[in-house]
């Protein structure tokens, strides 16, 4: 491989290392600005006064999934829909409340349970791929130890290299999870905001405080997935530089 190539693959090999950086500041600024967004419209009440439960039962029965059952769990946004027993999960600080945040997010949760009885793709690609990505997520912190490892004792064998393929595959998968994640979050919010508009659960007003939630929490996916995409571009440079090397 040409000297030049190689120091092009290099220097674009460090700028792509120092993009991690600010993709993860980036990151604990979504995971702020979700708490925040949801602290301030906590404060505030719907004009109709119904607790989130509730308006979460009223569209599931709508939507004609009467077998999905409303379920609670301790915690704040730890909201989520388990599509194995058919619950839309509700955390403490949303069930109970009738405030516009818990309303917006109870809705986009039930937004999840409607993808997953209309077999909306991305859901059913996403639910296949969590299987693969559980064993992937706890092969990771082996397969680095074990690199670093080899790297120092066996640093004229070619082993270490087979590590980083084990990365590449690891990374592939979990970005390609966080590709996919991103169309169920922005249509789960997109359905939440529709319902919310045509049941006449919250005017207009109150909607537009519920994208302000939803949006910067669907953020916090985009972000996860600008870090993984990081993460599988430095370890394919990483293979690249060295395969061309020799």
């Amino acid at each position: 491989m040409p000297t030049e190539s190689y120091d092009l693959m290099l220097n674009i090999l460090y700028l792509i290392s120092l993009c991690f950086i600010p993709a993860v500041l980036w990151a604990l600024y979504t995971s702020y600005k979700v708490n925040s967004n949801f602290k301030k419209f906590s404060k505030i009440q719907s004009r109709k006064g119904l607790p989130a439960h509730m308006i979460a039962r009223q569209i599931l029965d709508s939507e004609g999934l009467t077998d999905v059952r409303i379920g609670r769990v301790a915690g704040k946004l730890t909201d989520h829909y388990d599509p194995r027993s058919k619950t839309v999960v509700l955390s403490d600080s949303v069930y109970d409340s009738c405030s516009i945040a818990a309303i917006g997010v109870a809705t986009h949760e039930v937004g999840h349970a409607i993808q997953h009885a209309h077999k909306y793709v991305p859901v059913k690609v996403r639910s296949a791929l969590v299987p693969v990505l559980n064993l992937s997520s706890k092969l990771l912190i082996p397969i680095l130890i074990i690199n670093i490892i080899l790297t120092f004792v066996l640093y004229d064998s070619n082993l270490p290299m087979y590590i980083y393929y084990a990365l590449l595959g690891i990374f592939g998968l979990n970005m390609l999870f966080a590709l996919v994640t991103l169309p169920c979050e922005f249509n789960a919010s997109s359905r939440a905001k529709n319902i919310l508009l045509d049941m006449n659960i919250l005017d207009d007003e109150e909607v537009t405080c519920v994208n302000k939630v939803l949006r910067s929490a669907a953020m916090t996916y985009v972000a996860s997935f600008v870090i993984t995409l990081i993460q599988f571009a430095r370890i394919l440079l990483i293979i690249l530089s060295n395969t061309r090397r020799k």
